[in-house]
């Protein structure tokens, strides 16, 4: 018996699956995108003066000293006791007012509970803080 060795087969790529493959993706994207249509629509944006008035709420600032002192709108008050703070913002608060706490960076964290306790009492919902924006001390 006289064996011979074979001739090695050459590898074959066949290309049926990776076709097949690459159509159901090619399918899937196209049903699976959007298209914005945004570019159709013509619109025509309403115009507004410059000089109309803002539709903005009373916003009322709480200062708040290094040492506690508190100022309401510009107006120094003469203690420092939540009943204090809540009367003098009793007497500037309007309906859907805002609150703003501008306290110094040194000011005790009592100072500001303080006069979000105030505003709780008054009855004002919407309080923000004031910061300077920078990194500068």
């Amino acid at each position: 018996m006289k064996f011979r060795p074979h001739p090695p087969e050459e590898p074959e790529i066949n290309l049926i699956p990776f076709i097949d493959v690459l159509l159901v993706i090619l399918i899937f994207l196209m049903l699976t995108t959007t298209y914005s249509k945004f570019t159709e629509l013509q619109v025509t944006l309403p115009t507004a003066s410059a000089d109309a008035a803002r539709d903005r709420p009373k916003e009322i600032v709480v200062a708040v000293a290094a040492d506690g002192r508190y100022a309401v709108n510009k107006q120094p008050l003469a203690g420092n006791s939540v009943e204090v703070v809540a009367n003098a913002l009793r007497a500037v608060a309007a309906k859907d007012s805002v609150l703003i706490i501008s306290a110094d960076a040194a000011a005790p964290v009592q100072a500001a509970v303080t006069a979000m306790d105030a505003a709780r009492r008054v009855g004002l919902t919407q309080i923000t803080f004031a910061a300077k924006t920078g990194a500068s001390p």
